[in-house]
């Protein structure tokens, strides 16, 4: 008889656990709290009150997705997921983008290629970024910030972990004693896409690491550093996984919420949860996964769970370590031409970032949803809910509708060209700000799913997959994955490793699920090992290394022109 396994949260941690566990053998219960939509914070939804007669409701979401290049957990699983006329599942719905945008205020925006360069035209655009951008950057920026990126290239991995752990990011860029628009291009414009994370919080590990596997792929002509659904992200992704996983013999509950979990003698003995009703019942297996995000596991965690495994109270202080993010869309008379790919825009005071949806999904026909006007569909993140905006008033001190008017405001301002905004307020057939954004009782504006942001100094605060109760496993991102931040490739990460240790325990036979750490090029290791000996001294980075690995200076050489 296999073993059962009870999972709580549907997000896609919860369905990474559940694919691997499956496919491998076990009987898997999903316990999620929303009524009807799979997928967590990467869902999409159907906007209420938009559907037509002969059209379905508009299609929304809580932020816009994307999978950089150097993501292989969840991409790995996608692989896994059929999807009628894909040879390789879903993972043949995600399309490159091909340009990167830095909208600003009251000028002309800058576009660059987010990929090696493959034709002249790249290359052109390229040079053309580097060279006739009105950013304000001097010679000194650049060399200053290629100086900085070189010893995060050159840094053992061992340094990063125990040193950079606990320098915040701010901090080792040296943000306070350069300029204004070092700290704006450099410093904060490079965290704002880094899941809502501030410059002065975010850990230069965390930061740092990231930076460099993205600046990695835009040198590797045999990758695509970023990459979006072809679709809406359910029609695309998420109900074909849910799809795959019920024929497969996965249970998911829907509208069940875990509102305690039951332990005994050191081991934990079920889970009370509540369904739409109200009423409550008892789930019971031989182990058990929560997937739930860590604002969510801290109202769980008892004093007979904490007192069994005491390293789980630290997760309690890791939950105030959340910020907002989350998306907003405007559904437009036209499809408004930016670039083929992300808009950044680097002066506004909501750190917003976006996305021209429609042109990537070439088999959509939007026409066929809401009144049928829909041309464009733009989506927005906002990822900074504390600064005032233009009306003087921070994003969480707003109504819904003045966080809409704010946000198109903002991004008017910094969509230019030729003098002219790109944007007008005619352009606005509908909007829709994601529901986890709520007033309560007090008429205060809150967010039902924050995000973590992985702060300096935090990586000893959190868990690992397994804990100290036999059968207590964790599968979410404030879990310690070799990805180290709270997107679906760390969620699909954790979850294989809870399901690794479930594996082991349970002495079946089954193979392991694969754990791929970041790569690095090979051509930096020598350099990285020249650290790690350093280090292993107790001596700090150096950046003169001996005269056998001195050319490789020249890669310091390129950034340093790169950025300048």
């Amino acid at each position: 008889m296999s073993k059962k396994v009870i999972v709580i949260g549907g997000g896609v941690a919860g369905m990474s656990a559940a694919h691997e566990l499956i496919e491998r053998g076990f009987s898997v219960e999903v316990y999620e709290r929303q009524p009807f939509y799979v997928g967590g914070k990467a869902r999409s939804v159907e906007v209420p009150d938009t559907a037509t007669e002969g059209r379905d409701s508009l299609p929304g979401e809580h932020g816009f997705r994307f999978f950089p290049g150097f993501y292989r957990h969840v991409t790995d699983t996608m692989k896994r997921i059929p999807f009628k006329g894909n040879r390789n599942g879903v993972f043949d719905n995600l399309v490159p983008t091909q340009r990167v945008m830095m909208a600003r205020f009251d000028k002309p925006p800058i576009i660059n290629i987010v990929n090696f360069p493959k034709s002249l035209k790249d290359l052109k655009i390229f040079l053309k970024a580097l060279l006739d951008s009105d950013t304000g950057l001097s010679k000194q920026d650049g060399e200053v910030f290629a100086e900085k990126l070189w010893q995060l290239m050159t840094s053992s991995f061992q340094r990063r972990n125990s040193v950079y752990e606990r320098i915040a990011w701010w901090n080792f860029t040296d943000a306070a004693n350069q300029s204004e628009a070092y700290r704006q291009y450099f410093v904060g414009g490079i965290t704002r896409t880094l899941v809502a994370a501030k410059p002065r919080e975010v850990s230069t590990k965390t930061g740092g690491d990231v930076l460099l596997q993205l600046l990695f792929l835009m040198g590797d002509p045999a990758t695509h550093a970023d990459r979006v659904l072809n679709g809406p992200t359910n029609e695309a992704w998420l109900f074909p996984w849910r799809d795959y996983l019920l024929q497969k013999g996965v249970k998911y509950y829907h509208h069940h919420e875990a509102i305690k979990i039951l332990s005994e003698n050191g081991r934990i003995t079920g889970v009370a949860l509540k369904d739409k009703e109200g009423k409550e019942k008892i789930a019971t297996g031989d182990y058990y996964i929560s997937a739930l995000p860590v604002e969510r596991m801290t109202e769980l965690l008892t004093d007979d769970i904490t007192t069994a495994d005491p390293v789980l109270s630290y997760i309690k202080k890791l939950s105030s370590d959340t910020a907002w993010m989350t998306g907003i869309q405007y559904y437009l008379s036209e499809d408004v031409k930016m670039t083929k790919g992300h808009v950044m825009y680097t002066d506004s005071p909501w750190a917003l970032t976006s996305i021209s949806q429609l042109q990537f999904w070439k088999d959509f026909d939007i026409s066929q949803y809401g009144n049928g006007k829909v041309k464009g569909v733009l989506s927005v993140d906002i990822s900074d809910w504390n600064t005032p905006g233009l009306n003087g008033k921070k994003a969480r001190d707003c109504t819904k509708e003045e966080i809409k008017t704010e946000v198109w405001e903002q991004l008017k301002k910094s969509l230019i060209t030729d003098g002219q905004s790109l944007l007008s307020d005619d352009m606005i057939v509908d909007w829709y700000l994601d529901r986890d954004i709520v007033t309560d009782k007090d008429f205060k504006t809150i967010n039902e799913e924050p995000l973590l942001v992985n702060k300096v100094n935090t990586w000893s605060l959190r868990p690992e997959a397994w804990t100290g109760i036999p059968n207590l496993f964790l599968a979410s991102d404030y879990v310690r994955t070799h990805t180290d931040l709270a997107t679906m490739e760390g969620a699909n990460e954790a979850a294989r490793r809870a399901v690794n240790a479930i594996i082991e325990d349970a002495r079946v036979e089954a193979p392991l699920c694969k754990i791929w750490n970041l790569h690095e090029p090979d051509i930096l290791s020598v350099l990285r090992r020249h650290d790690l000996k350093r280090f292993n001294k107790g001596l700090p980075w150096r950046k003169e290394f001996p005269w056998k690995v001195r050319f490789l200076h020249q890669i310091k050489y390129f950034y340093s022109r790169l950025f300048s």
